[in-house]
């Protein structure tokens, strides 16, 4: 922790993320945590969940005392979630906003490109379109909605919402995914132009080949390990944490006048804006 940046705009913050519970978004929710900000996620994966907060109450026990400087760790609060649900998803923004508040940050991570997305467009089926849309596109724009108000009554508030490069590269056999994350882009300009003059901020992250636990087992064959150094500048696998370390400027009040704007963190994969 005392390598990195501690954001004193964050302490106190309330930050909503989906998707926390493993990858980038655990990765996120930690270290929100370590900034001593109140962390809510939604997750589908209770377990997952589960291991995450027990990992952060260890953390917390392990702070030095003896650094005033250092944040106190407040252990994330989970609430069980498939984010594809909109009534659920509604009902959930309902409680966190009656039970803690406004949200000061809102990071709308959660996406998923299991088997079943893993199709050419010439084997793509209604059912495989309609789980795709759900699972990374839809729940973004619903969350906001139900999320924003709060924002707007404070006159401030900060969205991330999380893109991906694979429509920049471009990847094939994954086309609705790939298209989802395109449009997360496009979203994110209309919301910053929408919600500016509320004071609200709204700006996206475009990982590249990040090494999550999901990633490694599913996708990290040698083949292609080979094809993404063969696209990096830098030639080391990318951690969670730090397209995370990205979430907390643009969370924090260091990047205030930063909106609609598009942060890609890919080790140089891509090489034009």
């Amino acid at each position: 922790m005392a390598e990195y940046t501690i954001y004193p705009s964050l302490r106190g913050k309330t930050v909503l993320i989906t998707g926390a519970a493993e990858g980038i978004g655990a990765a996120a929710a930690e270290l929100f945590c370590q900034q001593g900000s109140k962390v809510i996620f939604f997750d589908i994966s209770e377990t997952s969940a589960n291991d995450l907060t027990s990992r952060i109450k260890k953390l917390s026990a392990e702070i030095p005392q003896d650094q005033p400087w250092r944040p106190s760790v407040t252990p994330p609060i989970f609430y069980q979630c498939d984010v594809s649900d909109l009534d659920r998803l509604k009902s959930l923004a309902d409680q966190v906003l009656n039970e803690h508040g406004p949200v000061h940050v809102l990071i709308n991570n959660a996406a998923a490109a299991g088997a079943k997305s893993r199709v050419p467009t010439t084997e793509l089926t209604p059912e495989v379109w309609e789980l795709d849309i759900n699972t990374n596109l839809r729940h973004i724009m619903f969350l906001t909605q139900y999320i924003v108000p709060s924002m707007q009554k404070l006159g401030s508030g900060s969205i991330i919402n999380m893109g991906s490069i694979t429509w920049r590269i471009p990847a094939v056999g994954l086309p609705v995914y790939t298209m989802c994350k395109a449009a997360i882009m496009g979203l994110t300009r209309t919301h910053s132009k929408e919600f500016g003059k509320d004071g609200i901020r709204v700006n996206s992250i475009m990982p590249g080949a990040i090494l999550t636990e999901r990633q490694r087992m599913e996708v990290l064959t040698p083949e292609y390990r080979a094809e993404v150094m063969a696209a990096q500048s830098l030639q080391r696998d990318l951690l969670p944490v730090e397209v995370a370390r990205v979430m907390l400027f643009l969370a924090s009040e260091d990047s205030s006048a930063v909106t609609g704007s598009s942060y890609v963190v890919d080790g140089g994969w891509v090489s034009d804006p």
